[in-house]
């Protein structure tokens, strides 16, 4: 694959990113493409490894990444493209949100910086744009079954263009105002410009899928309508119940799940109307930001932004080491030490932290109460041991805290109760072996199956729920 000496010609080379002076007073993208020459000898360096990780273990997907990348050191893009296609509904996507599990699975990761596999599948898509090439495929079939998607987030939208295409006809229910779940409510402009979306939900239009946007169903629309008026259903309304923190001072007013903060801005930077009692700013506050994850580096960039004061992270886990710990080994996911480039435009960043308290004056949060932790190095899998430091209690000012410490499943409303749907311990829907939840004709992908995940593994459940509905619409599973 590629030039078989590439990896030893060509060293690693990341797209460069704007000036942090620029992009801080806005929120467009903050990432560059690299140019077409540079880019197919990154391509180059994917070379013939024998068994190829990178899809194999490290992409859901399963992307066939070998062969693209040696398409783009060929130059022949189109076919690249094409397949791209053929395991991914929307590279465009990935190639920006996706912390790339592909990489660190590549087989140079074993002891050298891996193939820009991310970056290469970006610039396919773009390509595609660019030049045209990703057009509607409407079917040239139609079984006038109707399969009704709840949620337009990414395992939605993948779950309707492949029904779509399979020649039924997927109506998507969002309750937001526009379709896009947590791509365009969740994930700042700043990684995922919002028009990138409407590009696409364009070409489902034009393929046949149909929106029903401000629908809260199981609300406006029951259960029973769903199974009365389509032949299926896939729910895909994702992982939105967050995790709370119980301690003392969590009513104090200026304390926030940090969706409820990102979205607010995703809104204002829309255009959508966000009523000024409503709106959760940063400027000139000081900021802190519970919980070292994605979510909580949307915050640091959203807040800086916005002009905060000064910005704070506080992780409970311990700080990453720059290298694999002996119980991670390649080609695991490495719990490594990194930074955002939100990290990079002004934050500081705390570990081993657990909050105790929070304290105010006149109902408004003030400052958090905390103490340090004393963790254990990790057993042979991994796992860690901790305790409060003696003597480590300290305290953090804070004006507005914003709480990224994750999300646990589905939200339980009248949808899932009145469709009887048996849930794991987790409070996740149970699938059957093929595919289906405990009522017939009910499916479900992505968050709801699994609780919050990648969006490459919500696009991966979102195309096998829809492969599982035709199957079922088919014939081929026993209803």
């Amino acid at each position: 694959m590629g030039k078989p000496t590439g990896f030893l010609e060509t060293k690693r080379e990341d797209p460069s990113k704007r000036k942090i002076a620029d992009r801080i007073r806005d929120f467009r993208e903050f990432e560059l493409l690299l140019p077409a020459d540079r880019l197919q000898r990154q391509a180059s360096r994917c070379m013939d490894c024998g068994v190829p990780y990178c899809h194999a273990f490290g992409c859901p997907l399963h992307n066939r990444i070998p062969d693209f990348n040696h398409m783009i050191y060929l130059g022949q893009w189109q076919r690249a493209l094409d397949m791209m296609h053929e395991t991914n509904n929307f590279p465009e996507f990935t190639g920006r949100l996706c912390p790339a599990p592909c990489e660190a699975a590549c087989t140079l990761a074993i002891n050298q910086t891996p193939v820009t596999i991310r970056h290469v599948e970006l610039q396919i898509a773009e390509w595609g744009w660019r030049q045209g090439a990703i057009k509607p495929e409407p079917s040239a079939r139609r079984t006038h079954k109707k399969v009704a998607v709840v949620g337009s987030g990414p395992a939605g939208l993948a779950a309707a263009q492949v029904l779509a295409r399979a020649g039924h006809e997927p109506v998507v229910f969002e309750k937001a105002g526009k379709a896009g779940g947590m791509l365009r409510y969740g994930i700042p402009d700043f990684k995922l410009e919002k028009w990138m979306i409407d590009r696409r939900l364009d070409q489902l239009k034009a393929e046949g899928v149909q929106f029903e946007n401000q629908v809260d169903v199981g609300v406006d629309v029951s259960a029973r309508y769903l199974k009365r008026t389509f032949d299926a259903i896939c729910i895909a309304a994702g992982a939105t119940v967050p995790r709370g923190l119980d301690v003392p001072g969590r009513s104090l007013k200026g304390i926030h799940f940090a969706m409820d903060y990102l979205s607010l801005q995703n809104r204002l930077v829309d255009g959508q109307p966000v009523p000024p009692e409503s709106m959760i700013h940063a400027l000139d506050r000081r900021v802190l930001v519970l919980g070292g994850g994605d979510t909580g580096s949307d915050c640091v960039g959203t807040a800086r932004r916005q002009g905060a004061k000064n910005i704070r992270q506080i992780e409970i886990l311990p700080r990453p080491g720059e290298s694999r710990e002996p119980s991670n080994p390649w080609p695991a996911w490495p719990n490594i030490m990194r930074s955002s480039s939100s990290h990079e435009e002004g934050c500081e960043r705390m570990w081993g932290v657990s909050t105790r308290a929070f304290s105010g004056e006149d109902g408004h949060v003030k400052a958090l109460q905390c103490v340090k932790l004393d963790w254990s190095e990790p057993d042979v899998f991994g796992r860690r041991r901790s305790g409060e430091a003696a003597g480590s209690e300290f305290e953090i000012e804070a004006d507005l805290v914003l709480l990224a410490t994750g999300f646990i499943h589905v939200e339980h409303g009248p949808l899932l109760r009145n469709l009887e749907l048996k849930l794991d311990e987790r409070g996740n829907i149970v699938l059957d072996s093929k595919g289906m939840t405990s009522s017939p004709g009910v499916f479900a992908a992505g968050d709801t199956v699994e609780g919050a995940s990648l969006v490459v593994k919500a696009i991966q459940q979102g195309r096998q729920a829809a492969e599982a509905i035709d199957r079922y619409l088919s014939g081929s599973i026993h209803k």
